[in-house]
């Protein structure tokens, strides 16, 4: 799908729409449960689709219910020597916090993997799976197999790869009968990926233990359905219109978004305020007001799904921004980091890489011109954004990647003044 937005601010009010990363946890916890689950879930994407078809085919009756979400009924079938089949799309969450499960499961699985996944990193979780009783073909291939039955223990990964690998043990590990402990070597990224899921599965009942690098989990433990949970509303996908909003110098009210989520992206609401944002944030609503916009230095390590926003808001400011410890954004849909300096350049803007990092030269506005989203979500929703401070169109090839995870997102551009022409 091509998409062309004309040169136009955008403001107004806008509602979050659900967090792909809360309703993956609250998916698998409710899949793992004694008994159904309702999980509110009023918007949808392709991963979190992919999510509740896997689930579907490994552990649970997962049906969309209208508008209002999923109903996950747990079906603890006897094990047969069938292969479940587990489609998991492009989504790294759900082939990473799945992968674990089906082995504490004992389940003999496919995974069948699209796009750039099968390639993204994945050795320190096949290490220490191996190691503990599972066995694998076809890793690093778009379908891979495994069979056997995880057992307990010491579990030690790097931290700086994936919090991804984490999360999946998180969830796993319960269900074995011995006591468990993840040991987190180097530093510790995406810290607040982590404290999502442990707050998930402590909203199930799982006890887990974060003290420093240590993660201890007891085993023989039970997921206890609440009988129904609510998906946040998403901060990740909020800092597009923010910073969009932030860029054209309108005003922007953005509700549903809570403040006190573990979501490490609410970090936009200070990342607004260092480059000079008016923000004020209560209750579940964030009002931006437009100021001029001053250069920022960001260190993502802990936020990296919110680069591409930002570049746009740095690209808008006046002087040298530089957003710093960006590496593992080569490992996403695209190699992000060299998507955003060259759908950026290819805008107009002044962007480099350095390092593992990120230098913008802001001038205020872009030229426009026509960019590939690269297949990545995030990078057709940077572009599309970026055409608020562009002199000429904006056009997109391969628009259709916000469905991965913003389906709704060329509708709420437009409802918030945004030009649009459905090329294809």
């Amino acid at each position: 799908m091509k998409i062309t937005l004309l040169p136009k601010p955008i403001g107004g009010t806008v509602h979050a729409i659900s967090s792909k990363s809360h309703a993956h946890r609250l998916l698998i916890s409710a899949a793992l449960c004694d008994r159904e689950t309702r999980i509110f879930c009023p918007d949808t994407s392709d991963d979190i689709n992919a999510t509740a078809r896997c689930l579907d085919a490994l552990c649970a009756r997962v049906r969309h219910v209208g508008q209002t979400g999923f109903l996950v009924d747990p079906s603890r079938l006897p094990k047969s020597s069938a292969v479940h089949e587990l489609d998991c799309g492009e989504s790294g969450s759900t082939y990473r916090f799945l992968l674990p499960v089906a082995c504490a499961l004992g389940e003999p699985s496919l995974f069948r993997l699209h796009g750039r996944l099968p390639s993204r990193p994945m050795d320190p979780l096949w290490d220490v799976l191996e190691a503990h009783g599972i066995r694998a073909k076809g890793k690093g291939e778009s379908s891979v197999y495994i069979e056997g039955q995880l057992s307990g223990g010491r579990y030690e990964l790097p931290g700086n790869v994936s919090s991804q690998f984490i999360s999946g043990l998180i969830f796993a590990l319960p269900l074995l009968p011995r006591d468990s402990e993840i040991i987190i070597t180097e530093s510790i990224e995406s810290i607040n990926y982590i404290d999502i899921t442990l707050n998930v599965v402590k909203q199930f009942g799982i006890r887990a233990q974060f003290l420093g690098n240590r993660i201890a989990i007891g085993g023989n433990q039970r997921y206890d359905s609440p009988k129904s949970a609510t998906v946040e509303g998403d901060w990740s996908n909020a800092a597009f219109f923010l910073c969009a909003a932030a860029a054209s110098g309108s005003p922007l009210t953005y509700t549903g978004l809570s403040l006190n989520s573990v979501q490490g992206d609410r970090a936009i609401v200070d990342v607004l305020r260092q480059a000079g944002a008016q923000v004020t944030a209560a209750g579940n609503t964030v009002t931006l007001a437009p100021q001029l916009l001053k250069p920022i230095c960001l260190d993502a390590a802990q936020i990296p799904d919110m680069v591409p926003a930002v570049a746009v808001l740095c690209a808008a400011a006046q002087g040298e921004s530089r957003i710093e410890n960006a590496e593992r954004l080569r490992f996403k849909e695209s190699d992000r980091l060299d998507a955003v300096c060259n759908v950026l350049s290819a805008l107009g803007g002044d962007v480099r890489v350095e390092g593992s990092g990120l230098t913008i030269q802001g001038r205020g506005r872009l030229s426009g011109g026509t960019v590939s989203s690269m297949g990545d979500h995030r990078i057709a929703m940077m572009a599309a954004v970026a055409s608020v401070i562009a002199e000429n169109p904006v056009t997109i090839c391969g628009a259709a990647a916000v469905n991965k995870s913003y389906p709704g997102f060329f509708q709420d551009f437009q409802m918030l003044g945004g030009i649009l022409q459905d090329e294809e």
